[in-house]
């Protein structure tokens, strides 16, 4: 088999390595079983649509990670990692969705032989892709290790991203352009909803000149008029009608970066009430944005914005945006830094956020967001669409 083709050099993954063995010293984990599908391709840079079954990268204290995972999808591993055979374990399909047997069991079994079963080990409890039964099996297993709860160690590891990972962020921000331009254009009174998003879905694929499009981890979100005060519907095949706005919460990727950002269009003459959230979301946005640079909080920049909403009569219960980079299904944000009052989490250059000062009324939803990385300049920008509400008469 000839040797796989890595997105990132071999030093950034032994960076990252590292970084993640400092974490896991600091935790008191002498081996972290990391099930993330986003972290295992950060540490490891697996890449492939198997995390419906069981799987996980192991990392010890010493040596290249271990890649565990389903018969099928060795190979999986063998072309988009750099860890040698010995390093790809795998289980028989006999354990795949079975009611009798369960694979963690089977990895115990690895774990044991490795010696590496009398120690303190760090799981991601609070995670999608990490269940009830994996726990138990692996408890049950394993009765000579300590387990700690490993949530998010991983992912923090991964706030701060490296010239090549903004690099793919900033071809995916040029994809949700044009994702953006597809959707002004083809827009109008009687278009199917279904019928957009396969335009969408056709823009976001094909990318751009010097880009191709990956799939995203959020479907497009697109409810129109009262269906747009819920903030995560998807699409019917009903049509578009005048009179009511739409907000498109979309993303563009590019090999597993995302760069989501929102747009609202209204059909017709918008009423007072959206062109005074508008207002007050534009202001707010400005207002935050002055805010996000290195060693502000992410605190500081919902402050501001909450501010500015606070002093025209909107009440907005819900944070405001996120942390975002490389991510699988069903989430497009990274899961640790959120811009709300509390999270006291110091910028950094090299962070990435999502602005997504979203509004979800009673009949009614607007969305205006920015995705951005943070800088000593000031924000830097992933995309450049209009940062307003989009009118089609």
């Amino acid at each position: 088999m000839s040797p796989p083709t890595l997105q990132f050099e071999r030093a950034e993954y032994d960076a990252r390595l590292n970084n993640t063995r400092l974490a896991m010293e600091k935790a008191g984990l002498d081996l972290l079983i990391v099930t993330d599908p986003s972290n295992m391709a950060w540490l490891t840079g697996y890449d492939g649509w198997s995390f419906y079954v069981h799987q996980c990268v192991l990392v010890t204290m010493h040596g290249d990670p271990l890649w565990y995972g389903r018969g099928i999808d060795a190979n999986g591993a063998r072309r988009t990692t750099y860890l040698p055979e010995a390093n790809i374990l795998d289980y028989p399909d006999h354990y795949v969705q079975s009611t009798e047997r369960h694979p963690m069991d089977y990895l115990s079994g690895l774990i044991i032989d490795r010696n590496l079963d009398k120690g303190s080990v760090g799981v991601e409890m609070d995670n999608y892709y990490f269940s009830a039964a994996a726990y138990v099996s692996l408890t049950r297993h394993l009765p000579n290790a300590t387990f700690k709860d490993a949530t998010g160690l991983v992912n923090w590891q991964r706030v701060v991203k490296s010239p090549q990972e903004l690099d793919y962020m900033r071809k995916a921000g040029g994809i949700v352009e044009a994702m953006h331009a597809k959707i002004f254009e083809l827009t109008e009174p009687g278009l199917k909803k279904n019928e957009l998003v396969a335009e969408i879905y056709h823009t976001a694929i094909r990318g751009t000149a010097d880009a191709g499009g990956d799939y995203p981890a959020i479907v497009p979100l697109l409810p129109s008029g009262e269906d747009a005060s819920a903030s995560h519907l998807t699409w019917d095949d009903k049509p578009m009608r005048a009179g009511e706005a739409t907000f498109f919460e979309i993303a563009g990727v590019h090999k597993r970066y995302h760069c989501p950002l929102s747009r609202t269009i209204y059909l017709g003459k918008p009423p007072q009430d959206i062109l005074d959230a508008e207002k007050a979301v534009l202001e707010g946005l400005e207002e935050g944005l002055l805010k996000a640079m290195p060693g502000n909080t992410c605190e500081d920049i919902a402050g501001a914005f909450f501010a500015v909403l606070k002093r025209h009569g909107i009440v907005k219960d819900n944070r405001t945006g996120y942390s975002i980079g490389l991510s699988y299904p069903p989430d497009w944000g990274e899961r640790t830094m959120s811009l709300r009052s509390g999270d006291k989490t110091e910028l950094r250059e090299g962070m990435a956020l999502h602005f997504m000062p979203g509004l979800w009324m009673d009949t009614w939803g607007l969305e205006i967001t920015e995705s951005l990385v943070i800088s000593a300049a000031g924000p830097e920008f992933l995309s450049n669409v209009a940062r307003k509400l989009m009118i089609k008469d």
